[in-house]
């Protein structure tokens, strides 16, 4: 297990600061016999016995930003969890594997499959079950997007590594995931499931998330939002990206921008769920 210390994070919006380890992290996926090392931010929270821990999956534009540093969404993420008690491990799927992005690849064509990162999800949990100072019974995940996806096809019991796996965890929650492939197997989830979608979103919609819900039943929740599009819990403005191949108007682009309201209440709905799930105090 390697561990070095990296430098302090500081998200440009917040005056919350994050301090994170590099650590390596070894997937399930073993091609070859060998399991893939996955880079990760562990962001350790400053308390005094075990802790829940959650899982953070990225979306399809991996965990950097053009600088090539982490990405502000994933720094605000661990101070927010870490303000209640939670640590944070963030990994990368993409540049073990000679990927930068898969947004601008074709679903099927993808050169990092869900396969892969259900496998280096379920790896990640089975890390931070033997982490010191971590309550390996209150181990969780989250995703965006395509990460979002992620989170759900690591919690469907459907597949059977997940039924197989020793380590699982007790809540799980998928910020404007694509549901269509686990929606078409049909969820049967592990644990409490929470859902973050943007009415207006035509990248990866709302509505198959809301029928994944209707037939899961009462573990799966999902809050929708008004006016929002894909990546509403970003700052930066909405935009057209042409240059995704995706969506529900292949071809013709996806809107892709921020919505202070949505990414608020969002945010306040995750604090409440992940409190009120592990028995958190406020």
């Amino acid at each position: 297990m390697r561990h070095w210390l990296v430098c302090i994070c500081m998200a440009a919006s917040s005056v919350a600061v994050a301090a994170s380890e590099r650590v390596i992290v070894p997937s399930l996926d073993k091609p070859g016999g060998a399991a893939v090392d996955l880079p990760g931010h562990w962001f350790r929270a400053q308390v005094t016995g075990p802790a829940p821990a959650v899982l953070a999956l990225h979306g399809c534009g991996g965990l950097h930003d053009g600088r090539g540093q982490l990405a502000e969404r994933y720094v605000e993420l661990a101070a927010r969890l870490n303000a209640l008690g939670v640590h944070m491990l963030a990994t990368d799927s993409l540049q073990p594997r000679g990927e930068k992005e898969l947004c601008t690849q074709r679903t099927g064509q993808r050169k990092v499959t869900q396969l892969q990162r259900r496998r280096d999800a379920l790896g990640g949990l089975q890390w931070l079950a033997v982490q010191p100072g971590v309550d390996a019974s209150r181990l969780g995940m989250l995703g965006w997007s395509n990460g979002g996806s992620t989170v759900l096809a690591a919690s469907n019991l459907r597949h059977p590594e997940v039924s197989a796996a020793p380590v699982r965890p007790t809540l799980v929650v998928a910020l404007y995931p694509g549901c269509e492939s686990e929606l078409a197997r049909g969820y049967q989830g592990v644990a409490p499931l929470l859902m973050l979608l943007g009415e207006l979103d035509d990248w990866t919609p709302a509505a198959p998330c809301k029928a994944l819900a209707a037939a899961a039943g009462p573990t799966v929740a999902f809050e929708s939002y008004a006016g929002a599009f894909h990546g509403f819990d970003g700052t930066g403005p909405v935009r057209l990206r042409r240059d995704v191949p995706n969506g529900t108007r292949p071809g013709q682009g996806v809107h892709v921008g921020g919505d202070a309201a949505a990414r608020a209440a969002a945010g306040v709905r995750l604090d409440t769920f992940v409190r009120d799930t592990w028995s958190l105090a406020r």
